[in-house]
C-alpha cells in the first residue's frame, strides 16, 4: 500500500540511517563524496532539500565544521534526530515540502540533496530547480546525489506503476506518496537547464546513483 511520504519516513526512523548506507549501493562511498564537493570556507550556507538524518553532514561537518546548514524535510522525526545529532552546530530547521517554502534570494553558496528527489516528474522540478537557481549567489551550485533511471522505458514503467497503484488504492488527492519514479540522468539535465543552469557536470556514480552539479554562472 501506498504510504504518504512524511508517514513512510517517520514510521521507519528506527531503520532509516541502516537502510541508507546498506540497502542502496555505493552509499558509503556516494555520502562522503558528495560532501567532499560542498563549499570548504568557513561559515558557508548550504540549503540541504530532503535533509533526513543527514547522513552527509556527518561527512562534510568534519571538513567545515562551521558550516551554516538549512534542512528541509517533510518528516518531523527525521529532522528531529538530525537536531539531536548536531546540537552544536550552525543548523536550521524547516518541516514540509521543499516545493512549497519559499527560498531567499542569491542567499546559498551551495544546494544539496541525496537520495531525496527521485520520486518527481520533470514537470514537477523544473520549477523547484528554479527556486534553487535563484537562491544560490553567483557562482554556486546545485549538487545532487540521487537514484537515476537507466533507460527511458524503465522511467515510464516507474511513473505508470505508481498511477496505476494510486488508480487501484483509490487515491485522487494530489499529496506525495512514497514510490520511486527515477528520471533518466539525460531528463535531470533536461530540468536542470530548463532552470537556467548551463554548467552541468556528472562528477561520479555507484550504480544507479550518480552525482551532478550543476553551477550558476558566476556572474
Amino acid at each position: 500500500m501506498l504510504e504518504k511520504m512524511n508517514d513512510f519516513f517517520n514510521s521507519r526512523i528506527d531503520e532509516y540511517e541502516e537502510h541508507q548506507l546498506n540497502a542502496i549501493a555505493g552509499a558509503r562511498e556516494f555520502y562522503p563524496f558528495t560532501a567532499k564537493q560542498l563549499p570548504m570556507h568557513p561559515h558557508a550556507r548550504v540549503l540541504d532539500l530532503g535533509c533526513g538524518t543527514g547522513l552527509e553532514l556527518r561527512y562534510y561537518f568534519q571538513l567545515n565544521p562551521s558550516a551554516r546548514i538549512t534542512g528541509i524535510d517533510l518528516a518531523d522525526k527525521l529532522l528531529q534526530a538530525l537536531a539531536e545529532k548536531y546540537s552544536d552546530k550552525d543548523l536550521t530547521f524547516v518541516q514540509g515540502s521543499y516545493f512549497d517554502i519559499s527560498f531567499d534570494a542569491c542567499c546559498y553558496d551551495a544546494v544539496v540533496s541525496v537520495e531525496s528527489l527521485h520520486h518527481f516528474t520533470l514537470e514537477e522540478k523544473i520549477p523547484l530547480y528554479t527556486k534553487i537557481f535563484e537562491a544560490l549567489i553567483p557562482g554556486g551550485f546545485f549538487l545532487l546525489t540521487d537514484y537515476f533511471a537507466q533507460t527511458e522505458s524503465e522511467e515510464i514503467g516507474f511513473r505508470q506503476e505508481l498511477l496505476r497503484l494510486k488508480a487501484a488504492q483509490g487515491i485522487c488527492d494530489s499529496a506525495f506518496y512514497h514510490y520511486d519514479t527515477p528520471l533518466t540522468v539525460a531528463h535531470e539535465i533536461q530540468a536542470l537547464q530548463a532552470a537556467g543552469f548551463s554548467e552541468i557536470e556528472v562528477l561520479g556514480q555507484w550504480s544507479a546513483t550518480h552525482v551532478i552539479k550543476a553551477q550558476k554562472d558566476s556572474v
